[in-house]
């Protein structure tokens, strides 16, 4: 019986651990695919200024799970980076908004919404991770919208047109 438990015990882990390696290659592949910033060209093969945007997220140090003072201020550290990621996603592919109001006789009873936000930031970096007062840590990211737009351009299905907006820097797929 503990050789049947062992044995499928080691099967999973395999399997694990190779999941893990095909998204270390699938990592892999997305930032070679990226371009370095001085390759940067514009579909009228003129070199494109950076257009970096910054986000910055938030973390309160008290909340924290930990067990010392300094434990808290690193998971704070690191939710303030992870808060910033989201900040800097819903810059990079918009944020999703579900609202719902109800009105009974011209009065609103109750008016409620939701957010989320998804997809993969690349290229992002730290600009500076700070204390906030006596109690809460921050981190600003920094990304070149440039840069992600060539990124989505290059990386377009096959046979899709992609409009892209001078205006806005906006990428469209049809």
């Amino acid at each position: 019986m503990k050789t049947a438990v062992r044995a499928l015990a080691l099967v999973g882990l395999t399997g694990l651990l190779g999941g893990c390696e095909t998204m270390t290659e699938s990592m892999k592949e997305v930032a070679s695919s990226l371009p370095a910033p001085a390759e940067q060209m514009s579909p009228n093969d003129q070199v494109l200024e950076s257009n970096w945007v910054q986000a910055t997220g938030y973390a309160p140090i008290s909340l924290q799970p930990g067990q010392t003072p300094q434990h808290k201020m690193i998971m704070a550290m690191r939710a303030s980076k992870l808060r910033a990621y989201q900040e800097l996603a819903a810059i990079v592919h918009g944020q999703y908004l579900f609202g719902t109001t109800q009105v009974k006789d011209m009065v609103v009873q109750s008016d409620q919404f939701k957010t989320a936000v998804a997809g993969i930031v690349r290229g992002a970096r730290v600009v500076k991770v700070f204390p906030v007062q006596d109690d809460v840590y921050a981190t600003t990211l920094e990304i070149d919208l440039n840069q992600v737009q060539r990124a989505w351009v290059e990386t377009a299905p096959e046979g899709a047109t992609v409009g892209v907006s001078p205006s806005d820097s906006s990428t469209e797929f049809h």
